[in-house]
């Protein structure tokens, strides 16, 4: 009890369009929500994972936890607890009651066993002080199709000489052969930070499962085949249709777009920017290492519009987490990691064996080399933050000469990580 408010977990379906409610408000969608939305949003939703804030009969907060499979360096899949449905009325802030319901969640995700948790923050001071630091970042560009300097009389993914072609598809086939790709996709050496979509997700992402006034759009599928007639990528995007003095200026949004290779990645970035009557694309929350704009002739026709932190990661047990990823070279490190709620504290060691090696990790009585707070670690765990540049902000603290440096070398991955999804 917080006050006369109750924190509870739903008590059976028959709250669940209340709780559904005060997701709605929370999130400024409108103060009611219709019978139909409640059935498809209740699809696949475990109700002993919801929680909500209870002042008398009326919803006032609302939290939910979902199983999620993350891709962490290397390709393994590390499963998270992934937070979701964050709100809090504008009637009941500042009474701790999302502390309430965060600490309910982490408890249940530690006895569960999970590695970590996760989460995409809608505000950035929020989720710090709960042990999740900034995993990912993300980028979106605008490009000016005009400037480009590619060939706008491109007719194909055969003119970069692989063999392969991209169709147009409709929304029943994209989703009957993409599932399949993405799970490739996802689990690749070089993209850490994606996670599982389910048979949910591609059903609302291809509008076959909808709701009135879900403010679905209908958007256009292109598969990537191979030279084989293989899939190996796929793009979805939508079109405004603006005219201006009897000229197209039409704007391409870009909302999902991977592939397995190089090839079907390039081969549809090329696609999507060579249509006619189209003057600018929106690429939608992109790698921020992306290839599009070295992937242009002229890179600077691409404008950057969009550029912040993403993905949050929270550790939850140091040993699982860190054992899970590889390493780009041999290596040993002890780390002191804080953590006031104790989930995550304890002083570990890491040995790695290189990137075709495993690693072991494991609590010890050794001496610090470096020490840092939770969310620290947190934020190094995909490679994407620096430690050189924590220790030069004094959010990692060196022990021993050089300590930065080797978690730097053993850290750091190649390509950025990146999660395409929001949850």
């Amino acid at each position: 009890m917080v006050n006369r408010v109750e924190i509870r977990t739903l008590a059976g379906s028959e709250e669940y369009p209340e709780w559904l409610r005060a997701v709605s408000t929370g999130f400024f969608r409108g103060p009611a929500v219709t019978d139909e939305e409640a059935q498809v949003r209740a699809l696949g939703t475990d109700l002993a994972r919801v929680q909500g804030a209870f002042d008398g009969g009326r919803c006032v907060a609302t939290f939910r936890t979902m199983p999620q499979a993350m891709t962490v360096p290397g390709g393994a899949t590390q499963d998270a607890c992934a937070v979701t449905a964050v709100t809090v009325s504008p009637t009941h802030r500042r009474r701790g009651l999302l502390t309430g319901m965060m600490a309910n969640a982490l408890s249940a995700a530690k006895e569960r066993g999970d590695a970590i948790a996760s989460l995409i923050a809608a505000e950035y001071p929020i989720y710090g002080r709960y042990g999740f630091g900034p995993a990912a970042w993300t980028t979106e560009w605008e490009v000016l199709t005009s400037r480009t300097g590619l060939d706008r009389r491109y007719a194909g993914p055969a003119d970069l000489g692989d063999g392969g072609r991209v169709e147009l598809v409709d929304a029943a086939e994209f989703r009957k052969l993409l599932p399949a790709v993405h799970e490739r996709f996802r689990t690749g050496p070089q993209r850490q930070g994606a996670v599982d979509r389910d048979e949910k997700w591609w059903r609302l992402a291809t509008g076959d499962l909808r709701f009135p006034d879900d403010g679905y759009t209908p958007a256009f599928h292109a598969v990537y085949r191979d030279a084989d007639g293989q899939p190996q990528g796929g793009v979805s995007y939508t079109s405004d249709d603006v005219w201006q003095a009897k000229q197209p200026e039409q704007t391409v949004t870009v909302r999902d777009l991977f592939a397995t290779t190089a090839a079907g990645e390039a081969a549809l970035w090329r696609f999507v920017l060579a249509m006619d009557w189209v003057q600018r694309v929106r690429t939608g929350l992109r790698a921020p290492d992306d290839v599009l704009p070295l992937l242009l002739p002229d890179p600077r026709a691409a404008r950057t519009v969009a550029h912040a932190d993403w993905l949050w990661i929270r550790p939850l047990d140091v040993p699982r987490m860190l054992t899970a990823r590889s390493y780009p070279v041999e290596g040993s490190l002890v780390l002191q990691v804080r953590d006031k709620d104790g989930y995550a504290a304890g002083c570990f060691k890491l040995e790695a064996d290189g990137p075709r090696g495993g690693a072991r990790c494991a609590a010890t009585t050794e001496d610090p080399e470096l020490s840092l707070d939770v969310s620290e670690l947190g934020a190094l765990f995909l490679g994407d933050e620096s430690p050189m540049r924590l220790a030069a902000l004094s959010r990692l603290t060196e022990h021993r000469e050089g300590a930065a440096q080797r978690a730097e070398v053993l850290f750091r991955t190649a390509r950025r990580p990146w999660c395409p999804d929001v949850f």
